[in-house]
This record gives structure tokens, sequence and C-alpha cells, in this order.
């Protein structure tokens, strides 16, 4: 039985490349559809924000000359991307998803309407949330973190290429250990990169807890969705 009844994952772009330079990655894209799969079968309810950075990263375009609002807005159009090829793909895998974009582009995907978006996940379909919040200057994290309160998520999912927060970088320091669980003022205390500080300030602040898990570590999202010991919770 699933812990949770309605979760926000955060997919980061890049998760989509697999190993490939840039794009996306047919079989990566494939098992992560799966391991969604396997968790709307517990009949939990799933909504997913997926980054762009496997398309177009919009802080690398500003800091070359380009405009960051352009860049920024460049960046939403690859978020819509992923999302239509995530939408897709769950559609192969026998799934019904939803894509919603944040900015109108009603010939390719339905605009982000927030009472048709909780009736979908009523139904059981999984919803899709595209083109970040729709404005400039804030992340796809900050895009989770509000579409997460506003579906009245339980948690936030956050995927990432680790296995959870770490006391110090375990790539750099041997040392670095792994936290089970730890809070908001901890994270704060400690300086530690859970997410931008946007999206963590209004979790924090909705007491919307974040589960930072590695999206590369085979049946995690399950574990996480049964309430076990998978990557580290970030709770009030």
């Amino acid at each position: 039985m699933p812990v949770y009844k309605r979760i926000l994952l955060k997919l980061s772009g890049e998760a989509l490349m697999g190993g490939d330079a840039f794009g996306i990655n047919r079989a990566t894209i494939v098992r992560m559809v799966r391991e969604v799969q396997d968790v709307t079968r517990l009949g939990c309810e799933v909504a997913v924000v997926i980054g762009g950075g496997n398309i177009f990263r919009g802080v690398a375009g500003g800091s070359v000359g380009m405009d960051r609002a352009t860049a920024d807005y460049m960046g939403m159009l690859a978020t819509v991307m992923n999302s239509l090829a995530l939408a897709d793909t769950m559609r192969q895998e026998g799934m019904t998803a939803r894509v919603m974009s944040a900015i109108s582009i009603e010939q390719v995907v339905e605009p982000y309407v927030r009472p048709k978006a909780l009736q979908y996940l009523e139904e059981g379909k999984v919803v899709v949330f595209a083109a970040g919040t729709g404005n400039p200057f804030f992340t796809t994290d900050t895009a989770a973190a509000l579409r997460g309160a506003e579906i009245g998520a339980e948690i936030v999912l956050k995927a990432t290429k680790v296995d959870g927060v770490y006391s110090a970088d375990p790539n750099k320091d041997p040392h670095a250990t792994r936290y089970t669980s730890i809070t908001f003022d901890e994270v704060i205390a400690k300086n530690l990169q859970v997410m931008d500080a946007t999206a963590f300030a209004l979790c924090r602040d909705q007491k919307l807890p974040i589960r930072v898990f590695s999206i590369f570590k085979p049946g995690a999202l399950l574990r996480v969705v049964r309430g076990e010991d998978e990557g580290t919770l970030v709770h009030v």
C-alpha cells in the first residue's frame, strides 16, 4: 500500500539523456515511465514536473550574451517537448497522461487549469505540468513546489543523480554521510543544496515535505511511495 495518496514528482531534464550528450534517450525514458506506472498501480495519484536541461538550459544561454528572460522562455518550451515525450511514452506503455502547460500553446497542449488537473488526478490519469511556472526567472524546482502545493500533494519527490542529501559532496568527500531525514531549518543552517531558495522556501512555508532520491536506482520511486528508507526526507 502507498503511504501517499498524491505525489508531485520532479524530474530533471538531464535525467532523460541517459548516457547521451543531449536529447532524450529512449531506453531511459521507458524505464522511468515504467517506474511511474508501478506507483500508479498501487493507487497513488501522480503529477510530474520535468525540466528542460537536456534540450536547453536558460542560465547557460544567458551567460553567453542572451537575454535571460528570452533564454528562460526557450527553456520553458524545452520542458513542453520533454512533457510531450513523457506523455507519449506513457501512452505506449498503456497509461493515460495529460500534459498541461503554464504558457498558452493550445494547438499542442492544453493550458494549466487547476480544477481540471485535480479532476484528471482523481480519475487516475498522470498529469504532466509543462512550461515551469510560465514566468522567467523561476526554475522548474519552483514550479514543482508551486504545483505540489496547488494540487494538495502530500510530498514533493525530487529525483536526482544522488540517492539523498549528504553532509558533503559524496563525489568529493569519501566521509560524506547520507541523512535519512533532516528539517528545513537544518538544511538552511548547514547550507545544503536541496532545491533553489525560492522552491525551498515555498515548500517550508506550505509545510510540504520533500524527499530527495536517485531516479537512476531501479525501484527507488516505488520504495519511496511505500514508505521505505530511500533517499532523504526534508520536513518541518
